[in-house]
């Protein structure tokens, strides 16, 4: 009984002997590297079925996100305005921002008298001190929306960054962008000029920074981002534009009234003149007439005469 048991083997014996010969471990590695390539293989095909379901990006939940409107670049949040030109230490400000808040020295200098009337300047005029020509900058990266030509303003770039943010670029010739061109901050734009609206800028640009058109001081806001400004209330920039259309206005009836006003008193003054001279030869003649009078009274009263 018991050498029956021991005529019988094991499994473990059985893999034992399998793993001795020779061909064992060759036909386990083909066998599992077959195994491997069909899992692969299985895989791709798997994957490229993908295209019967006729997945289209343009619709769905990101489609309803992004629209038919250009989005505006994340970049630009984080850029700064910068100068409109190589060297800020190159030039200088002509004519600077209009503000109720400046002193009235600043405050006359900031105004521009064009056709017989003062206007606040809602930019800042820059030029070079030897009034040589300069190349004029995107301030900020964005979408060209207007280029146009004005004999008055003289010439017009018009450059849109975000929702009612806007630069503008005035007093300039030889264009090198056009409407529709996206540019970068930095890149040339034109060539400084002359305009007939500000004819004592000589060669300059106008440089104005506008939210919902309104125009804001560019100083307050060169080397800060566009969110800066896109968070700032400009209600109260919007109440000094139209305080300082006001002050326009009453600045120039002012200037009527004291030109009316010297007008005035210089009649005055001539009809004044005109009544002392009248006066000084009526009582030259009454004298004349008093002398003669006295005289014939005189001679008739002298019988000897």
């Amino acid at each position: 009984m018991r050498e029956e048991e021991n005529k019988r083997t094991s499994p473990k014996s059985k893999v034992k002997n399998f793993f001795k010969k020779r061909w064992a471990f060759p036909a386990v590695y083909i066998a599992s590297a077959a195994i491997i390539l069909t899992g692969v293989l299985w895989y791709q095909n798997s994957a490229g079925d993908t295209d019967k379901f006729n997945y289209d990006a343009s619709e769905g939940p990101s489609a309803e996100l992004n629209g038919d409107e250009p989005s505006v670049p994340v970049a630009n949040d984080v850029e700064n305005f910068a100068w409109p030109v190589n060297d800020p230490e190159a030039v200088i400000t002509q004519k600077g921002f209009y503000d109720n808040s400046q002193s009235k020295e600043e405050q006359v200098n900031s105004l521009v008298f064009y056709d017989n009337m003062y206007q606040p300047n809602t930019g800042v005029d820059l030029k070079m001190e030897d009034n040589s020509e300069f190349e004029v900058l995107a301030s900020l990266s964005g979408t060209v929306t207007k280029v146009s030509e004005d004999s008055v303003l003289g010439n017009t770039i018009e450059i849109e960054h975000a929702d009612g943010i806007k630069t503008f670029y005035q007093s300039v010739k030889d264009f090198q962008v056009k409407e529709g061109d996206e540019v970068k901050k930095g890149q040339p734009l034109a060539t400084s000029g002359q305009s007939l609206y500000n004819k004592d800028g000589g060669v300059h640009v106008h440089f104005e920074i506008r939210k919902d058109n309104v125009a804001v001081n560019p100083i307050d806001y060169f080397n800060k981002s566009l969110a800066s400004l896109e968070s700032a209330d400009i209600s109260e920039a919007s109440n000094t534009a139209e305080e300082n259309e006001v002050t326009d206005e009453s600045k120039e009836d002012s200037i009527s009234d004291d030109a009316t006003e010297n007008e005035s008193k210089k009649e005055v003054t001539d009809e004044s003149t005109e009544s002392t001279d009248t006066d000084a030869g009526a009582k030259d003649e009454s004298t004349d007439s008093s002398s003669d009078d006295a005289t014939d009274e005189s001679t008739s009263a002298d019988p000897n005469a």
